[in-house]
């Protein structure tokens, strides 16, 4: 049982995430003050300082918030999904509309503002990136479990990349965007279980 102490300090967290995700799609990282959140969050400057210590780890910690909800939603899908080609269909589908509904990602991709939040999804997102394509692994050798480790990481690495790209460079509507993968990665799934019979 948590006690009341790490509770409150998990809710005081939550109420500072929450805020410094309301300001950053409008602001960006750079305009982005410690301050404006203490105030959102109707807290001193220097709790916020306190329980993260700067700017550039409040922002982390927001995106990796985001990115953890994102994980969550994304194995939700997965694990409802019929096969392992309709499991990346509905993963490809869930992480470009989460991502054009959520403002953060929406800001970083496609704002003034949010130009300086684009590294977070893009050079600097390996740990997001990683954590994403591990999960999606996982998942994947129990729809194909005669899929090898590293073919299931090679493949999940390459849905991930494939989905960012259609995130950054958005071309079609989700739907469209996760058969286009589908269409070309069911070939290679063919192969790469083939290959382990």
């Amino acid at each position: 049982m948590t006690s009341f102490s790490e509770r409150t300090k998990a809710s005081l967290r939550a109420v500072l995430l929450d805020a410094a995700a309301d300001l950053l799609p409008d602001r960006g990282y750079a305009a982005l003050r410690m301050a404006d959140v203490a105030a959102r969050a109707g807290v001193s400057r220097q709790t916020v300082y306190n329980e993260f210590g700067n700017k550039s780890a409040l922002a982390q910690a927001v995106a990796l918030r985001t990115a953890s909800e994102f994980l969550d939603g994304m194995k939700e899908r997965v694990e409802s999904s019929d096969g392992l080609l309709a499991a990346i269909h509905h993963a490809v589908v869930y992480t470009i509309e989460h991502a054009r509904e959520n403002r953060l990602v929406a800001a970083a991709l496609g704002t003034e503002a949010g130009e300086d939040l684009l590294p977070l999804l893009t050079t600097k997102s390996e740990p997001i990136l990683t954590a994403a394509a591990e999960l999606a692994a996982e998942q994947y050798r129990e729809f194909e479990p005669n899929l090898s480790a590293e073919s299931a990481a090679l493949l999940a690495e390459t849905v991930v990349r494939l989905s960012l790209s259609h995130l950054v460079l958005p071309t079609h509507s989700a739907e469209d965007a996760a058969s286009a993968v589908t269409a070309v990665l069911a070939p290679t799934i063919r192969y790469l279980t083939s290959q382990a019979d």
